[in-house]
């Protein structure tokens, strides 16, 4: 036994395949195949009727030939031929009940349809047929309530049982919904609680309604009258009827700490099945009004499904798994306290299908195959067995069949063993039926798509190909393109299980004609269909926003780009409506004018253009406003792109479009491409590349291995617009490294190493992850191999123990995770380099004058220079000068000559000065040794000047010069050269010293002399009396006459302290000015104040300022100055 067990799951793993390929017999496509029947259409397990129709119960089915229908009542064949009232209606099992004659309750029962061909049987579900009631309200006298307020109060509704359910609420006497509150509400069961009742809740109408939907009636409860009483009231009340006793002595209702109404107890627990509704409740009352809250005890409140009713009363979950099973809690809190309530929740399940329910199957001859039942459910269900609606027990035997639990395993089926299995999960809460035929046929492979059909895509979209075949044995499908060169598996192609070839995102390059190819062991069938991939309908410019006035045309722009073989039709919509029937309104191909704009023209324009594959929309808002003075153009930044997308993908390429923004009146000239890198650089935006502004795609080639984001800014003479969006991530796949390394160089930091250096490659060309550098070497002119290390994360490697300066060839190769970069250039580099170890010899001078000298030497030899010679180096110094006044030694000075060398000269030397000197080689590393010391002597050259030349004794006809040595003697002094000349000879002259400008200066000076002291006599005349009383005589002040035929002034007047002489050019602050045109003796001698007035006078020190208010009254400011005043001023000049 335990062995058959293992055969059969051995045989159930080898089977499944069939599971995914089982076929559906194409009746309408096929005519002539055989196929047992199938159910395709019944009445629900649970069917209400309406008592008031007729009663229709569906039972619809196909097969080949077409079945036969009997129906089966509470297990017992139904007779239809006997009963009137019964008819089944042709090519259908559905059965039609006429009421009109006997009552629809005399129907209430089990029915069963069964569906039969000659090559089996299949059977409905059990169709329980329940009549719909609305029953009366039973009628009952309700008594008033009375009630103290703030007391808690439940309204029972209690409505009659209906068929399905009634829906309860309550109303007024005016059909008005009474309000609720978390104070009042409805329980689930239809009463209506007061957590605690207020003076307003007092009335007469409280009616609870019962509404019955089968039926669509309504009933009613008897109204109920409330009545709510304060104690005072109640005792005035009372004490009228008992003689004004106080009937009621207790204490009004105070405030309470919440208690449950429902559901009573602590802890209650409820069932509900897998895939309802369950609903829980918790009523309290209380004062004041209790605040309820729900909580999980076992773990969180369901995320999905979960809602909270009737002011937080009512927790409701929709589709309750067994996830949702476990301890609910409800809280009620006021301000004095709170209250919990534990609910425990079961869940159950009725069955349910695990992988659905079992599949037919179509079997070749002697080929395997599998029906599987697989179902679960609390408690766990039992699976039976049934074929053609007979027990699988009492079924003939067949040998190809063996039924292990819920899996019926077919070997080596044959002809003959067509059937229907009626599979049955069931347990306490529930059952599945389900049939599934077996149909054994032989038939080649067909295609049932038509042929050379042809497929048409928008770029981007799905494409899926058909392929609907039939066979038997299951042929399998394969897809050829174009050339047939190769199947079409992998990406970009989806081939699924019903033949139809699915391609994600059609390119262009993905049109053409494409085979399918179905085999069997039958025969091969091939179709041919066509796939044409057309470019996406898009509207380039979109209508803009427009404000436009009254009784102007307004232009609605629409420019659509679309593919050229699908012709698009545009139509407009006004507030998603027809445009007015309006000859305004004008529909051209790219636009719509509105001429004469008024009022109603406003509002929002829609254009739609539509092809036969696809179609694209924009809308704006058009706003009409009073005529103004049209404004100034402005010109601004262009907006951003939009709509980008990514088309034309491939590994290291991809094709970017976008539509253009509003160009703000100025013309877009450029487009900038940007990239990203989200995976070595994210958050950092580089410049792809640009295109003119004419064009709306770009084809932008790729690196490997880079995550790339896409965005584009338009550019306009005002500037650059925003960046668009960003477009999707497109990843690129990694590769082997496209190139290797730059700058690859080799050098020595010690006399024994090589350094290899070189320029790393960036995160972008690095095309896959784990880079990493192959370093190689070998000296060169000899013949070695290459040595090689791989590094990572490094730029430099250092190679050890390699002779001095020594040539090598070096390479340096990228390779990462997915293989070597391409076959690297050699590069040239020496190791290290040491000190020379050579000097120059036959080292000489050679004497060219008193200051310059040439050096020759024979070069070292490259061997012992031991690295790159970088040229020869000559130090030298001055020993001492010849004579004896310049002794001393200078320190060594240095001469480089760069490059290979043999001679330089040493320039700036002293004359007549003893020079020593060697001669050294050196290199990248340093000086290598000196020559020995040799001496060169320079002649004699020009002395220098005297350093000093004194002139002594300086007489008429004689003079004595004194003199010290030069300081550079530069050789043995042997005399000294004076050169003179006459000084009469010289053209710079003193003038101040000739004779006869002496002479002129006397004969001036006389002349000015004469002048004063005639000027001098005639101002004594006037002055023999005194000036205050000249000016009392004369009332007028401005009556100053003066005299200018005697040069003298006009009177002076004390009312004006500071005020120049009438006459004079002295400016307000008391100083003379000399006119541009006054010449003057400081222009001829050593300098003076003196100046010439307009008329020859000499003014130099006479027009100074007024004397002091302090001084004497009789001192006047105009008296003139003395001769000898006069004298001194003349001999400052002379």
């Amino acid at each position: 036994m335990e062995r058959r067990r293992m055969d059969t799951a051995l045989l159930v793993v080898l089977v499944m395949g069939h599971l995914a390929t089982a076929l559906e017999v194409p009746l309408d496509l096929l005519e002539g195949l055989p196929q047992p029947p199938t159910i395709t259409h019944q009445s629900p397990k649970d069917y209400i009727i309406d008592p008031r129709e007729n009663i229709v119960i569906h039972c619809e089915a196909k097969g080949k030939p077409h079945p036969s229908f009997s129906w089966t009542r509470n297990g017992t064949h139904f007779d239809i031929d006997q009963d009137p009232n019964v008819t089944m209606k042709p090519h259908s099992g559905t059965l039609v009940v006429d009421i009109s004659r006997e009552k629809a309750d005399i129907y209430e029962a089990v029915y069963q349809c069964i569906a039969r061909n000659i090559h089996g049987t299949a059977v409905s579900h059990n169709i329980v047929i329940r009549q719909s009631r609305s029953p009366l309200w039973s009628k009952e006298k309700i008594k008033p309530v009375v009630i103290q307020e703030g007391g808690s109060l439940v309204l029972p509704c209690q409505p009659p049982a209906g068929l399905p359910p009634p829906i309860i609420f309550w109303m007024d006497n005016n059909f008005h919904r009474l309000p609720q509150s978390s104070r009042v509400s409805q329980s689930l069961n239809g009463d209506l609680y007061f957590s605690n009742v207020l003076l307003e809740d007092s009335r007469n109408d409280y009616i609870c309604y019962a509404r019955f939907p089968h039926t669509r009636t309504i009933q009613q409860k008897q109204p109920i009258s409330v009545t709510v009483l304060n104690m005072d009231a109640i005792n005035d009340t009372m004490a009228a009827f008992y003689n004004d006793t106080d009937l009621f002595s207790e204490d009004p209702v105070e405030e309470r700490r919440p208690t449950f109404l429902i559901p009573s107890g602590s802890s209650s627990s409820k069932m509900v099945l897998r895939g309802q509704v369950l609903e829980m409740e918790c009523i309290a009352e209380g004062l004041p009004t209790p605040e309820i809250s729900w909580s999980k005890v076992s773990g969180e409140l369901p995320s999905k499904g979960t809602s909270f009713l009737h002011y937080q009363k009512t927790l409701r979950i929709v589709n309750v798994s067994e996830s949702d099973a476990g301890d609910y809690r409800c809280t009620a809190r006021n301000q004095l306290g709170s209250e919990h309530h534990t609910i425990h929740v079961t869940v159950k399940a009725a069955p349910y299908w695990i992988i659905g329910p079992p599949r037919n199957l179509v079997l070749a001859p002697g080929e395997n195959g599998v029906l599987t039942c697989r179902a679960s459910g609390t408690p766990k269900p039992s699976v039976t067995w049934a074929m053609n609606g007979i027990s699988i027990e009492k079924s003939p035997k067949d040998l190809s069949r063996n039924v292990e639990d819920d899996t019926i395993i077919f070997t080596d089926i044959q002809t003959g063993s067509s059937a229907v299995y009626q599979c049955n999960v069931s347990n306490d809460h529930g059952y599945l039926l389900s049939n599934a035929f077996v149909n054994v046929l032989s038939e080649p492979p067909r295609v049932l798509t038509p042929s050379n059909k042809v497929y048409q895509v928008i770029k981007n979209h799905p494409a899926l190909i058909d392929c609907a075949f039939f066979g038997s044995p299951i042929p399998k499908i394969t897809w050829f393109k174009d050339s047939r060169s190769s199947t079409l598996v992998g990406d970009p192609y989806i081939l699924h299980d019903n033949g139809t070839l699915e391609i994600h995102k059609a390119q262009a390059r993905n049109g053409g004609k494409y085979t399918c190819v179905a085999r069997n062991n039958l025969g091969i069938y091939e179709n041919h269909v066509y796939l044409e991939v057309k470019e996406p309908t898009r509207i380039l410019k979109q209508p803009e926003y427009k404000v436009i006035q009254r009784y102007r045309s307004a232009v609605l722009e629409c420019k659509v780009k679309h593919d050229p073989t699908l012709v698009p039709t545009m139509s407009w919509l006004k507030d998603d409506d027809e445009l007015p029937d309006d000859e305004r309104f004008v529909v051209d191909s790219d636009s719509l004018t509105i001429m004469d704009v008024t009022e109603s023209d406003a509002g929002v324009y829609t254009c739609i253009v539509n092809t036969t594959l696809d179609h694209d929309s924009a809308s704006v808002e058009l706003t009409v406003v009073e005529a103004t003075p049209t404004p100034a153009v402005v010109y601004e930044r262009p907006d951003p792109p939009t709509d980008l997308e990514l088309t034309d993908q491939k590994k290291r390429s991809v094709q970017l479009t976008w539509t253009p923004g509003d160009e703000h009146n100025s013309p877009i000239q450029n487009f900038l491409i940007q990239y990203e890198d989200s995976l070595h650089h994210r958050g950092y935006w580089h410049n792809l590349t640009e295109v003119p502004g004419t064009k709306t795609t770009a084809h932008l080639k790729l690196s490997a291995y880079v995550h790339y984001t896409f965005r584009v800014l338009a550019l306009n003479a005002v500037g650059f617009s925003r960046p668009s969006s960003p477009s999707k991530i497109y990843k690129t796949e990694p590769a082997a490294p496209d190139e290797n390394p730059t700058g690859v160089q080799g050098f020595g930091t010690e006399h024994d190493n090589l350094v290899i250096s070189w320029t790393p490659l960036s995160g972008l060309q690095s095309n896959g992850p784990g880079l990493r550098y192959r370093v190689m070497w070998r000296q060169k002119a000899v013949d070695s191999d290459w040595t090689s290390e791989t590094v990572a994360n490094n730029s430099r490697f250092v190679v050890s123990g390699t002779p001095t300066f020594v040539p090598y060839e070096l390479k340096v190769q990228a390779v990462n995770d997915h293989g070597v970069g391409p076959e690297p250039a050699i590069a040239h580099g020496f190791s290290g380099e040491d000190l020379p170890v050579g000097a120059p010899e036959n080292v000489q001078a050679m004497v060219l004058n008193s200051t310059l000298a040439e050096v020759h030497w024979e070069p070292v030899p490259h061997k012992l220079i031991r690295g790159q010679i970088k040229g020869y180096k000559v130090y030298y110094w001055k020993e001492h000068a010849l004579h004896k006044h310049n002794p001393h030694q200078m320190e060594k000075q240095i001469l480089t000559f760069s490059g290979n060398h043999s001679h330089g000269r040493l320039p700036a030397l002293h004359p007549f000065s003893l020079y020593s000197f060697n001669v050294r080689v050196y290199n990248g590393k340093g000086d290598g040794p000196p020559s020995p010391d040799e001496q060169f002597s320079t002649p004699e050259g020009v002395p220098g000047a005297p350093t000093s030349l004194v002139v002594t004794n300086l007489n008429l006809d004689s003079l004595t010069l004194e003199w010290s040595p030069p300081h550079d003697r530069n050789g043995r002094i042997t005399g000294y050269t004076l050169k003179y000349q006459p000084a009469v000879a010289s053209r710079q002259v003193d003038i101040a010293t000739q004779g006869w400008f002496i002479g002129l200066m006397c004969a001036i000076a006389l002349l000015i002399l004469i002048l004063l002291i005639i000027c001098f006599i005639q101002r004594n005349k006037g002055g023999k009396y005194p000036v205050k009383e000249k000016e009392d005589a004369h009332t007028d002040p401005e009556f100053q006459p003066m005299k200018e035929d005697d040069c003298t002034f006009g009177e002076y007047s004390d009312n004006e302290d500071h005020k120049p002489l009438k006459g004079s050019r002295t400016p307000s602050n008391g100083t003379v000015k000399r006119d541009d045109s006054d010449d003057s003796l400081v222009d001829y001698g050593e300098g003076g104040e003196g100046q010439f007035n307009e008329d020859g006078s000499f003014i130099g020190q006479y027009s100074g300022k007024s004397g002091s208010r302090d001084t004497a009254e009789g001192h006047e400011s105009s008296e003139a100055p003395s001769p000898i005043n006069a004298m001194n001023s003349l001999n400052s000049f002379v």
